[in-house]
């Protein structure tokens, strides 16, 4: 599948999400959300909002692209980064409520792929010269995890009640900062920037365990806020292709 321009990452994800509803998969989840940022990136690129908009179509595409290579190499039983196999092996699981797979996904997305396609974008060139752009960007990526929330309060609506009265539930939910992943993305992505050619299969291998290891605290995150996401998953209304639709709307 060729993808070279940000209209071709919006059409591949609308296969995604047409295929996780014909087939009630989980992973339409975060392609759904994913849509929406794309479009988001796309409308301030046509308004001429980054310091170099050409560029970052270029960012997009090359960021996109792994989470869809990743997918659909996924789907053919070939080898993926454990970032993203920790996401995907979600899908096959009931308890997992539509947050975490949301958050695990963004895991992945954010915290490996967005280092690797910003220092692949600045290959020969200063990595500085992205960093305004970069904060840009991440500034629509923020607004996912307020939005996951939101998508979340309209699935199951007492969700609002229980984030009020039980803390840990809260801190689970806000320990996701956008701002951590933010730097550490791009400390990653400097680093790698700086990384002979000869070592970034070795330093992205590094970096992949690590994230992977965070997605695991998503899936698992102990028993007690466990327990209490397993009372939310039987309270979720709706099947799998309405709550695509429903984070795609």
């Amino acid at each position: 599948m060729t993808i070279n321009t940000i209209d071709d990452v919006i059409a591949t994800l609308e296969l995604i999400i047409q295929e996780s509803e014909t087939n009630d998969s989980t992973q339409g989840y975060f392609a759904a959300l994913y849509l929406k940022v794309t479009r988001q990136v796309k409308a301030g690129i046509i308004a001429g909002d980054f310091q170099d908009n050409a560029r970052m179509e270029q960012l997009d595409v090359t960021f996109a692209k792994r989470y869809i290579d990743a997918y659909f190499a996924h789907q053919q039983g070939k080898a993926i980064s454990q970032s993203w196999q920790a996401a995907f092996a979600m899908a096959d699981r009931y308890w997992p409520i539509v947050i975490q797979h949301l958050l695990s996904g963004m895991n992945a997305h954010i915290n490996l792929d967005l280092g690797i396609a910003s220092a692949e974008v600045m290959k020969g060139q200063d990595i500085q010269g992205l960093h305004t752009d970069f904060n840009r960007i991440n500034t629509i990526l923020a607004g996912l995890v307020n939005q996951v929330q939101q998508e979340l309060a309209a699935i199951w609506p007492t969700l609002h009640w229980i984030l009020r009265k039980t803390n840990r539930i809260n801190k689970f939910l806000t320990d996701f900062s956008m701002e951590a992943a933010r730097d550490g993305a791009w400390r990653f992505a400097s680093t790698l920037a700086h990384t002979p050619n000869d070592q970034w299969t070795a330093s992205i291998q590094d970096r992949d365990a690590r994230v992977a290891r965070n997605g695991n605290l998503i899936s698992q995150p102990g028993w007690i806020i466990s327990l209490a996401l397993k009372i939310i998953r039987l309270g979720e209304r709706g099947t799998i292709r309405q709550k695509i639709q429903g984070l795609n709307s």
